[in-house]
């Protein structure tokens, strides 16, 4: 049986579709269910020459300077579901299936590959080129589970986002296509969308698909069509109308409201899989404004508070929303790997399943508490929107502790 890739959705708004010269992307991680994911940031930093960075499977050479980036991810692995850096590139993942099944073997995950290209790209296109170059140096594969049982692996779509393009990029092994999409909404989900506008491709792509018998090469070259198992590639994306029918007035209140969706399936809640963790983030085509990132850091984005971010130096963390660490002990870095599962919950993650079950076990106070959760996200929201609309330049020095206190005063409100 072929594994099921999750059911996880990104988006992403330009204008005219998205309100006031802003770009709006997001995305939900569909997960295994019982899966805690935190929300990290690490500083810009620089590297000795001949230094290695340590992945979630392999180690790889380190770059000189890595950009500071901040991340949600599932708690066992090095890599993330979805980020940001400091110069408004934004990179999600899609775990997909191809036609050619994903190495067992332990390479780069997808989701490493988020992080490296986040901390190595300055724009869009600067990531895709350093994932590109990292499949093709190292190749992608081994478990995306914390499952010592067996060994569950994908091939990777990812959406990359900046201030003024995004790439949409589909790989299987080390070959890949990507587009470039400058205006109008696109949706991204677990299996491939690319068709025959491709900007953008592996340099051996079809002379490797025409060695395959997958192509001809007398018919157009249709990515999805000739990487897809049988009829997969239909257009996944329910999401996109709802984003698509408020005209040009997407904001991320709107991206908020559709990551919330059940009933369009966007936001999962199934007997496998959980949104285990949400992003939305907005970023100003005009680089004198600052971008805004709202990570939820809790399962189920309908239940759950979108909290800002926004990058400047000394930002302060916020230890309540990162998972425990166990160095070296941790049974995701032993060989064999995953023999057992640690607690991984953080201080927020464990207040909000009260909250949680809160809410599923008593209607009134269950709706009294989403109610205040509520108000004190279209606080934030609208703290963000005055920002976003002044005429002076951020000072630093007020928004330094904010992803902090949002925390905080979430977690005052579930005790």
């Amino acid at each position: 049986r072929m594994a099921v890739a999750p059911p996880s959705y990104c988006f992403v708004a330009f204008p005219p579709c998205s309100k006031d010269g802003l770009v709006v992307f997001g995305k939900n991680s569909a997960r295994p269910r019982d899966e805690v994911q935190e929300v990290v940031y690490f500083a810009a930093a620089e590297h000795e020459p001949g230094s290695k960075v340590e992945c979630t499977y392999i180690e790889i050479e380190q770059v000189p300077k890595t950009h500071a980036v901040v991340l949600s991810r599932p708690s066992w692995l090095w890599g993330a579901e979805m980020g940001a850096n400091e110069h408004g590139v934004c990179v999600a993942n899609e775990a997909v299936v191809t036609r050619e099944p994903a190495s067992e073997s332990e390479a780069l995950l997808g989701m490493d590959l988020v992080r490296l290209g986040l901390e190595r790209g300055a724009t869009a296109k600067e990531a895709l080129d350093v994932i590109v170059a990292l499949l093709e140096e190292h190749g992608q594969g081994g478990n995306y589970y914390e499952d010592g049982s067996s060994c569950h692996t994908f091939q990777s779509a990812f959406l990359i986002v900046d201030r003024n393009e995004a790439w949409i990029l589909e790989t299987s092994g080390k070959y890949w296509a990507a587009e470039k999409i400058t205006e109008g909404v696109k949706c991204i989900c677990n299996q491939l969308s690319l068709t025959t506008k491709i900007d953008a491709e592996h340099p051996e792509l079809r002379n490797y698909v025409k060695s395959q018998g997958w192509w001809n090469g007398d018919s157009d070259f249709n990515f999805s069509e000739v990487f897809s198992l049988a009829d997969d590639h239909l257009a996944c994306c329910s999401g996109r109308e709802s984003l698509e029918k408020q005209g040009g007035d997407v904001s991320a209140q709107a991206m908020i409201d559709v990551l919330r969706d059940k009933d369009s399936g966007v936001c999962v809640d199934s007997e496998s899989f959980l949104t285990t963790a949400s992003i939305v983030s907005v970023l100003p085509q005009d680089p004198s404004f600052p971008c805004i990132h709202y990570f939820t850091g809790t399962p189920d984005p309908s239940r759950s508070i979108f909290k800002p971010f926004i990058f400047v130096d000394d930002v302060k963390l916020v230890p309540k929303v990162q998972s425990p660490s166990f160095g070296n002990d941790d049974p995701a870095k032993k060989i064999p790997r995953f023999q057992e599962k640690p607690d991984r919950r953080h201080e927020l993650y464990k207040a909000h399943e009260w909250a949680r079950s809160l809410l599923e076990n008593d209607q009134d106070k269950g709706q009294k508490l989403m109610r205040i959760m509520l108000d004190l996200e279209k606080q934030g929201l609208e703290a963000m929107e005055d920002i976003l609309s002044r005429t002076e330049i951020l000072d630093p020095a007020e928004v330094v502790d904010l992803f902090y206190d949002c925390v905080d005063t979430e977690l005052k409100f579930f005790k």
